[in-house]
């Protein structure tokens, strides 16, 4: 018996995973990409899995579709930035979410594989915010049309979220919720608060370099008056340096990275990705920073705010003050205590759970989910 056993032991190894792998290392970006592809490859008969390009705004823009059933809710996220894309990264931090949810990833107007598509001569006079405001509306209304579903789900991170919380003022009809990460609300309270998290970590350190940095552009962003790109890119040096955008990291290099494995991208698309990401903050990000939407208080459809308890990039405590005036059907403000600004990044597997558990039952309670 003993022999029996260990001879199924033998078979089960030699024919089960890695029985067959070569030996040797990846060869090519092309075989790296070639693998994440096949390992996320979505094969249940009602999956979806697409990679293409609509017409929105009057140039063609690249979205990802992805999901175990086509019947599920649909859910768009808003890339943040502006210009800096999710959708070459959501091999990590999303194929969880593809399970209960049919999820979009849009690079918008300016951005990655859209910027890669279009003659960026041509599309910078369109590079307003009213322009990529009517974008999202657009691409709502198209994703509501191409499922039909009544309604969906929009995420808004960052610069996105400046979109989203607008989406859900004009339209809260189209939405089973907003979802908002790293949301802007008063934003130069909020780049006043970063600031003073950079030079109190700097002088903690005793680090004068940061320390006289950051004091050549204080006193930074006063009200009333628009911050320089100079002065906000320096600011947000030393703030990333001190995990206020990624806790417990000096910045976004691990994510850049995992840029190169995206099975959407090709090798010309990387090539452009961050020229399109200076391309788009160049035209919008300073105006982005100046806004205020700490007004915008009573809404029409269930909010729900991923907050990073360390993110100082878009505070997180001035999102979780507005959020307490918040009046909405449903509201919930989710904390992420691991995080600061890229929750999906940081804590994938709370924010899988919390999109099911907090966002997914009011698609439930509207019949709209896969049987």
């Amino acid at each position: 018996m003993r022999r029996a056993y260990a001879s199924l032991a033998c078979a089960l190894l030699l024919t089960g995973p890695g029985a067959n792998a070569r030996a040797d290392g990846i060869a090519s970006r092309a075989e790296a990409v070639k693998i994440v592809a096949d390992m996320r490859r979505i094969v249940t008969p009602q999956g979806i899995e697409r990679n293409q390009a609509v017409r929105i705004g009057g140039i063609e823009q690249w979205i990802s579709v992805r999901g175990a059933d086509r019947r599920n809710p649909v859910l768009l996220m808003l890339h943040g930035g502006p210009g800096y894309v999710a959708m070459p990264t959501s091999w990590y931090f999303q194929r969880g979410w593809e399970e209960y949810f049919t999820v979009v990833q849009w690079d918008q107007r300016g951005a990655g594989k859209t910027y890669a598509a279009n003659d960026p001569g041509k599309v910078a006079p369109t590079m307003t915010r009213a322009r990529m405001l009517a974008d999202a509306e657009e691409m709502v209304a198209w994703l509501r049309k191409e499922f039909g579903k009544q309604r969906i789900y929009v995420m808004g991170h960052s610069w996105g979220s400046s979109l989203g919380i607008e989406l859900a003022q004009r339209h809260p009809d189209w939405l089973h919720a907003y979802i908002g990460i790293g949301q802007i609300t008063d934003a130069p309270e909020s780049e006043r608060r970063g600031w003073r998290f950079a030079m109190d970590a700097a002088k903690k350190e005793n680090n004068l370099e940061a320390v006289r940095e950051l004091e050549s552009i204080a006193p930074y962003a006063q009200p009333g008056k628009q911050v320089a790109l100079k002065d906000l890119y320096l600011q947000r040096k030393w703030l990333g340096r001190y995990g206020g955008a990624v806790y417990g990291r000096t910045g976004f290099d691990a994510e850049a990275a995992a840029v190169k494995l995206s099975p959407e991208y090709t090798d010309a698309d990387l090539k452009t990705i961050w020229d399109a990401t200076e391309f788009s903050s160049s035209r919008l990000l300073a105006e982005t920073i100046s806004m205020d939407f700490s007004g915008y208080t009573t809404f029409r459809c269930p909010i729900l705010i991923f907050n990073g308890r360390h993110d100082y990039n878009v505070s997180s405590s001035a999102t979780a003050e507005w959020f307490g005036k918040v009046k909405a059907p449903s509201k919930r403000l989710v904390w992420f205590e691991h995080s600061a600004h890229e929750i999906f990044n940081e804590e994938p597997g709370k924010t899988l759970v919390s999109l099911v558990r907090h966002a997914r039952p009011f698609a439930e309670k509207a019949g709209d989910v896969a049987p």
